[in-house]
């Protein structure tokens, strides 16, 4: 799931709070501001939390690199986008537009990959429920009964039922409590489209960002209390450079959500995903569905994270990507709501039988009824060479108690994924004055399931318009920025495996020269409590270390399937 603008809905709450309380149109003064691309920098020599990357090229300067297969898993990526177009994955084994499956895959015209949320009609999922409350009314006609003993059911039902009490209680929490939340942010919504129209007349333009607008001098004071009120949420989540578009789109979007959870309890969610994409959910072998529109009508989120690892480096156009001799695979299977676990099981395998070498997630839930299916192909990853590096979530919490799905536990397989790699976000104190921390005010965190934190506030990446960029947070930005690094180490030391990639990326993660903030709280603590590595992300220290291993190949044994051949269409 994509939270608005990748922030949690709590943080938002309270900026526009401190907003009202002061009754002032812009944040606390800084002294000093990150400068557009400042998660590739180096402490040292640039004074920000950075990873580094120069010192990295510098490293392999003269050194032969090797193309690498990146799969964004995602919410679509914007094909047409100047920074990306040189970088896109293309399948040479199919014929563009023909209409028939030339390579025989099962997936027609996948020329820069597959859109599980597509119909073969060629609509697309746009908004989908979630998972708490599909499970919820899934399970409802059986377990909600008077009579229901938890006793007489086998062990299987048992931890169906368990997962059925779980998402009773979320559900009837986003029910019953937050309306009062709700009502202001609904209100907060109607004043910013009213604000946004207001700018919009007063520039004579509909598009702007906030940097335009602090160059704007209305004439009216209805104009000057118009740009106050869009500058302030503006410079609140760091959207400076994102579109005015873009932005109230995501806000009407979380708002939109926020809506279907209240309504959840009593309503049972609508079939979005299965009214178009029109598959057989529950058989697993029935996977040839979807269609080849990778763009789609939801491309914002998967084209920030895209450029964020392959933007088109060093040809003068808005920014640069981590990896310099990538492919990004475009997969679609998140939409605005919950995933659901067989689009990303299916998404999973689509990319490690089409060559991909890392897998970028950048999404989650707190539900998955078809675990088993994604375990079975993060299995098969492994077993094919394949890292998947996935994003811990947004919501301020201890993951090592809070489920964030999916992960590393496979749990009907018995044991944990050795080629997975959990991303806590981290930041540089100019990011968010008022938390000040190198850890991102929202990022969840765990000292056994977060691997590594990198950096996921303020990042200014690639935004779908054709030559657009602005900045966005959240874990789903440090994600592909360690799985940038992981290609880039992949690109020049090919023969490293995927659980040497990991070994390599937190080993020589770097201790923070400073304390830092358990997210969420002011609570000071050091990073090696909330995180396995206990250091940031450093792609100069990472490629140290794998160009000192004795790498060796992959291994090649496959796990058995548990699919069948299924029919191809």
């Amino acid at each position: 799931m994509k939270q608005f603008l990748l922030i949690p809905a709590g943080i938002l709450l309270a900026a526009l709070s401190v907003g009202q309380a002061s009754g002032q149109g812009s944040t606390a003064p800084v002294k000093k501001d990150l400068p557009k691309g400042w998660h590739l920098s180096d402490k040292e020599k640039d004074g920000f939390y950075g990873i580094s990357l120069d010192k990295a090229y510098e490293f392999v300067k003269g050194k032969t690199s090797k193309t690498v297969v990146v799969a964004v898993i995602d919410s679509g990526i914007d094909t047409l986008h100047e920074d990306l177009k040189p970088v896109l994955w293309v399948n040479s084994k199919e014929i563009p537009g023909n209409g028939i499956d030339d390579d025989k895959n099962g997936y027609v015209d996948d020329v820069h990959g597959w859109n599980f949320l597509g119909g073969k009609d060629g609509r697309n999922v746009k908004k989908d429920s979630y998972e708490a409350a599909r499970v919820y009314h899934n399970g409802k006609a059986k377990f909600d009964k008077p009579d229901m003993d938890a006793n007489n059911l086998n062990k299987e039902e048992q931890e169906e039922y368990a997962m059925w009490l779980k998402a009773k209680m979320k559900v009837e929490g986003d029910a019953g409590g937050g309306g009062a939340d709700l009502v202001f942010m609904k209100r907060a919504l109607e004043s910013s489209l009213k604000n946004d129209s207001l700018v919009k007349q007063a520039m004579g333009k509909t598009s702007y960002t906030g940097k335009d607008l602090e160059s704007f001098s209305p004439s009216t004071p209805e104009g000057q209390k118009a740009k106050s009120g869009m500058l302030y949420i503006l410079k609140a989540f760091n959207m400076m450079e994102t579109p005015n578009t873009e932005f109230l789109e995501g806000f009407e979007d979380y708002v939109s959500g926020e809506e279907r959870k209240k309504e959840a309890m009593d309503k049972a969610p609508e079939d979005y995903r299965g009214e178009i994409v029109k598959d057989n959910y529950y058989d697993f072998n029935d996977r040839f569905y979807g269609n080849n529109d990778v763009m789609a009508n939801t491309p914002f989120h998967g084209t920030h994270v895209a450029g964020i690892i392959a933007a088109k480096r060093n040809n003068g156009l808005g920014m640069d990507g981590i990896a310099d001799n990538v492919r990004i695979m475009a997969i679609r299977a998140v939409p605005d709501g919950d995933e659901h676990d067989k689009d990303v099981a299916l998404a999973i395998r689509y990319a490690v039988d089409n060559g991909a070498k890392v897998v970028n997630m950048s999404f989650g839930k707190s539900f998955s009824p078809e675990k088993k299916w994604v375990d079975e192909a993060v299995k098969y990853a492994a077993s094919k060479g394949v890292l998947l590096v996935h994003a811990a979530g947004n919501d301020g919490s201890n993951v090592d108690s809070v489920d964030n799905f999916p992960n590393a536990t496979l749990k009907h397989l018995g044991e944990r994924a050795s080629n997975w790699i959990t991303v806590g976000a981290s930041s540089d104190p100019l990011a968010e004055p008022q938390f000040k921390s190198v850890t991102a005010s929202f990022s969840n965190y765990g000292k056994a399931e977060v691997d590594v934190f990198a950096p996921g506030t303020k990042i200014y990446s690639t935004i779908p318009g054709g030559n657009t960029y602005g900045n966005a947070q959240g874990t789903s930005m440090a994600s592909p920025v360690v799985a940038g690094v992981a290609a880039f180490l992949l690109s020049y030391f090919p023969n490293l495996t995927p659980e040497q990639v990991k070994m390599v990326i937190e080993k020589s993660a770097t201790t923070p020269d400073i304390k830092v903030k358990i997210p969420g709280t002011d609570e000071i603590t050091d990073l090696a409590s909330i995180s396995k590595s206990g250091g940031l992300l450093n792609a100069f220290e990472a490629t140290k270390l794998a160009a000192s291993l004795n790498a060796t190949a992959p291994p090649k044994t496959t796990p058995k399937s548990t699919l069948k051949k299924g029919n191809k269409g």
